[in-house]
């Protein structure tokens, strides 16, 4: 193998692919990354795979010679990253020796490679269940939900988010137990659902994937144009997100995912309006004392009160109180709650005014954006002794 290409994108790509590298690999080729170079379409790509996750790449070369090697994904990297910038890289790989020269205008360096034989085949699914989903839509749907999966190896099946494609509307749903995040964007699809089953009338799809995978699409989906289309294709425990010259694939999270919409009351006795980005600032300054003790913060409104009370008291430690302007409908309450659950739901939703809704102090509540944007965030509150 021999070729010559860009500092700067051969830079880039690792540092894309690198992300799916193990980093307790359970054989030592999954440390590596998979380089391959051809030189009848002139480019080079490269692969990433921990055998649960699998990001691959490719970008335009001058490949002299083809080939494919693996090598030690840290060491390459870091290695590639130090080089002068938007300056021309050479490599050649002696496949007697399994070593690869990388030569650059201020030096030469020699890396001991394993044999691309030994690397696991990424599996790319390109049948069973395909669709088309737009970048901007996909992006909403995860930023709307991640936040809120389940970081418990124990809980596995919350530790993903689950998607929902009906005709052309997609719904991402996540849940840690304590809390649940629920995103439905219309419209997501740019073509209806083409099922494995092609007698089938069913327009629906659904799978849990796991937030890792995800968080690895939506940084890549986050910087295309909205109007950019994602292929899906989805078949045997296995997810391809296939665009351009990138290709992410994942394993999905097998199980049944719980059935969340019994979670939400279908109604509440008390509402409460506020802007959001006030609410924000207030609890972040009483997050400082919450932080002291056990994150728990106790929000207050009285019958007929327009002033809502947000309060946090460390033990041996201090206390703190903030009050902000609010719309209320309804009779008196105490709520407390883990004060990370409301910032981190707060800060999904794009609306500048959200509604909380409840119906007791030991109830779930739920956050909702006033413009009725498909979002719906529900958090269980903490239990607080009576102070009476």
């Amino acid at each position: 193998m021999k070729l010559l290409c860009s500092q700067s994108e051969l830079n880039t790509a690792l540092q894309l692919v690198s992300r799916a590298v193990a980093s307790r690999p359970t054989h030592p080729v999954l440390a590596n990354v998979l380089l391959t170079a051809d030189e009848g379409t002139g480019r080079i790509s490269l692969t990433g795979f921990d055998l649960n996750l699998g990001i691959q790449t490719s970008f335009s070369a001058s490949v002299e010679k083809s080939g494919a090697i693996t090598l030690p994904a840290r060491l390459f990297g870091e290695i590639v990253s130090k080089l002068a910038v938007d300056t021309p890289i050479s490599l050649v790989f002696d496949q007697s020796t399994e070593q690869i020269e990388l030569i650059s205008k201020s030096g030469s360096y020699q890396m001991k490679g394993m044999s691309a034989d030994e690397f696991p085949e990424l599996p790319l699914v390109e049948s069973g269940t395909t669709f088309k989903v737009k970048a901007n839509a996909l992006v909403q749907a995860l930023r709307g939900t991640l936040f809120a999966s389940s970081s418990d190896d124990a809980k596995q099946l919350l530790t993903g988010v689950h998607l929902s494609f009906e005709g052309n509307d997609l719904k991402g749903a996540a849940t840690d137990g304590h809390r649940l995040a629920v995103l439905n964007v219309e419209k997501a699809l740019e073509s209806e659902i083409k099922l494995e089953d092609p007698i089938s009338s069913v327009n629906s799809f659904s799978v849990t994937l796991p937030a890792r995978s995800l968080r690895e699409v939506e940084r890549l989906v986050s910087s295309w144009k909205s109007d950019d289309l994602v292929s899906l294709f989805c078949d045997r425990g296995q997810v391809v997100f296939l665009a351009e010259d990138q290709v992410i694939t994942s394993r999905t999270l097998e199980g049944v995912y719980p059935n969340y919409n019994q979670l939400i009351p279908e109604s509440f006795s008390k509402s409460i309006y506020i802007e959001r980005k006030i609410f924000i600032s207030a609890l972040e300054r009483i997050a400082v004392l919450a932080d002291q003790h056990n994150n728990v913060v106790k929000i207050s409104i009285n019958d007929n009160s327009q002033e809502l009370n947000i309060t946090a008291d460390a033990q041996d430690v201090g206390s703190g109180s903030e009050s902000i302007q609010v719309e209320f409908e309804g009779e008196s309450i105490q709520i407390a709650f883990n004060v990370r659950y409301i910032l981190e739901g707060l800060k999904a939703i794009e609306s500048n005014k959200i509604k909380l809704c409840c119906n007791a102090s030991t109830t779930p509540a739920v956050f909702l954006p006033i413009d009725n944007n498909g979002f719906t965030y529900l958090v269980m509150p903490v239990q607080i002794r009576s102070e009476n």
